[in-house]
């Protein structure tokens, strides 16, 4: 069996395949992950500080309770990855694209968002308090009980997903493309009465 190391750091994993593999605890500093490709790995406790996951594509991976701090995800895919209870710091987001998957409990504190795109993403309870959201899609996703104060989403598209929980006063929603179900959650949120017309 392949001892795995405890720190990775400064190496060049460039179109890299990662099928099946197991991190638990591993520190990876400054490795390009460029267009690399992972599927079924598993990364759990694990730091990925200054990595560049730049046009890189995951499926069906999990990056359970990890941190990533400075990563670049330009144009990254996440395709049904699990995420739960991850944090993100200081990271670029820049066309990211995530289809399926769990993001429940993640910390995207001040995320800078804009652009980005989620469909069908669960974000139960995800931290994204003062994150730019600026023309993303939430498409169908379960953002219920997510942390949205300050939150900008002025020109995003979040049609079809779950805002239970949502303060409509505490967020900018200038110009978001919602759906009509949405407009009497989001109605009822400020206190008003919704009936049917006549």
């Amino acid at each position: 069996m392949t001892s795995i190391p405890d720190a990775i750091k400064g190496e060049d994993w460039y179109g890299r395949d990662l099928e099946g593999v197991e991190y638990a605890g591993v520190v990876f500093d400054d490795v390009d992950m460029t267009e690399l490709r992972s599927s079924g790995a598993t990364f759990t406790d694990c730091v990925f500080r200054k990595v560049r996951f730049n046009v890189s594509e995951h499926s069906d991976s999990a990056f359970v309770n990890c941190r990533f701090e400075f990563c670049n995800f330009f144009d990254a895919t996440f395709r049904r990855c699990k995420l739960t209870g991850s944090t993100f710091s200081g990271c670029e987001f820049a066309l990211l694209k995530v289809e399926g998957g769990n993001w429940s409990f993640t910390n995207l504190l001040r995320a800078e968002l804009r652009g980005a795109t989620f469909e069908g993403v669960r974000l139960r309870e995800a931290d994204l308090t003062q994150a730019r959201c600026q023309e993303a899609t939430f498409a169908g996703c379960d953002l219920s009980a997510a942390m949205l104060s300050g939150a900008d989403l002025t020109a995003a598209t979040i049609a079809g997903s779950d805002l239970t929980g949502i303060d409509p006063t505490d967020v900018v929603l200038r110009g978001t493309v919602i759906d009509d179900r949405q407009a009497v959650v989001l109605v009822e949120a400020l206190g008003m009465v919704v009936v049917p017309s006549a």
